[in-house]
């Protein structure tokens, strides 16, 4: 273990470090992607394993950091998809304007699903969860004037940018999907890092003792499901465009799994595991065509075992560095510091 210690803190160090050069390289890597591969089917995997980034990150901020369990976020994800392609399809509204109206209408509905949540947790509220995705698939199913019924919504527009359509042919895609992936990656460590991150950290550990402690559990419970469905309709407007037809069958029981492994296997609570879980569960079917048929087998074999010898996921340690004070703390220490030495100099 303390060998494992080690690499990890010097790992940290290193990062930390180099952050500089190591985000430069990484955004030239990332700009300069397309140039380098023209294939449009591996370009196709890379922008969906982007897409699913996002989904983890959104459901990583209710079960990773707020500790609530949700097995069905895949109704949010078809909220998001369906709100804003059939507003495309019907209305002919540009991609942005719709993904932005699907946010909100699966933000109201999460604001919906936490209030009566509240009692709830464990096992229950995973149940709860569980039948909501249900309820949104069969919805989406049976209302046949809105949704198309189990025809689903062909066609869907790509999205356009100063009259340029955005396709995987183009790499518009990819870039978009790097754009809003950036986007939502920066929003989550702005909350992570502020006083409602805390809140969701105290939640998680002890709802009792946060309670004690004045914070209002209602409130951010709510708060947790509002973002994290904000989050994951932006992930499936996006999807709903890369894929071009969606139907009630593309958001089973299935997807709202595949999302919830990537956040187990690459660690709860963190968002560098967010990216290294959706390379791995997305990417492996395609490297493993013939185990298609075998593949939900595989990732309960992978949430047993990592539950069993690695709760915390692949990259969910804790940081093993010294608390960085901000710069105000530390000139007040400073300030602190000459102030009692020339009290004992007098």
């Amino acid at each position: 273990m303390g060998g494992k210690k080690s690499f990890t803190y010097l790992l940290e160090a290193f990062v930390t470090r180099y952050k500089i050069p190591i985000a430069v390289i990484s955004a030239v890597v990332i700009l300069g992607f397309p140039q380098v591969v023209t294939d449009q089917y591996l370009m196709t995997i890379v922008v969906k394993i982007g897409a699913y980034i996002m989904l983890a990150l959104g459901l990583n901020i209710l079960t990773g950091y707020t500790g609530l369990v949700s097995l069905g976020h895949a109704g949010f994800v078809a909220i998001g998809a369906y709100a804003a392609s059939l507003l495309s399809v019907r209305l002919g509204m540009s991609f942005f304007p719709a993904m932005i109206c699907g946010m909100v209408v699966a933000g109201f509905v999460g604001l919906l699903l936490g209030l009566p949540t509240l009692r709830l947790s464990g096992t229950y509220l995973s149940i709860v969860t569980l039948g909501f995705g249900e309820i949104v698939k069969m919805v989406a199913m049976n209302w046949d004037p809105v949704t198309n019924g189990t025809l689903g919504v062909k066609n869907i527009p790509k999205p356009a940018l100063f009259g340029f359509k955005l396709t995987i042919a183009n790499s518009g895609l990819y870039y978009l999907m790097v754009v809003l992936l950036l986007i939502i990656t920066l929003f989550c460590i702005a909350v992570v890092k502020s006083r409602t991150g805390r809140a969701f950290l105290a939640i998680k550990t002890d709802e009792m003792a946060g309670t004690m402690m004045g914070i209002n559990v209602t409130y951010y419970k709510i708060l947790a499901f509002v973002l994290s469905s904000c989050i994951c309709a932006v992930a499936g407007a996006f999807y709903a465009t890369l894929i071009g037809y969606i139907d009630p069958n593309t958001f089973t029981f299935d997807v709202s799994t595949l999302i919830l492994s990537i956040v187990i296997l690459g660690g709860m609570g963190t968002i560098r595991g967010m990216f290294l879980g959706s390379a791995v569960l997305i990417a492996f079917p395609e490297v493993s065509r013939s185990l298609m048929d075998y593949r939900f087998v595989v990732y309960g074999l992978i949430l047993v075992l990592m539950m069993r010898f690695r709760p915390q996921g692949i990259l969910g340690w804790k940081s093993q560095m010294p608390y960085k004070l901000s710069k105000e703390v530390s000139r007040q220490l400073e300030a602190g510091d000459a102030d009692s030495q020339s009290r004992t100099a007098g």
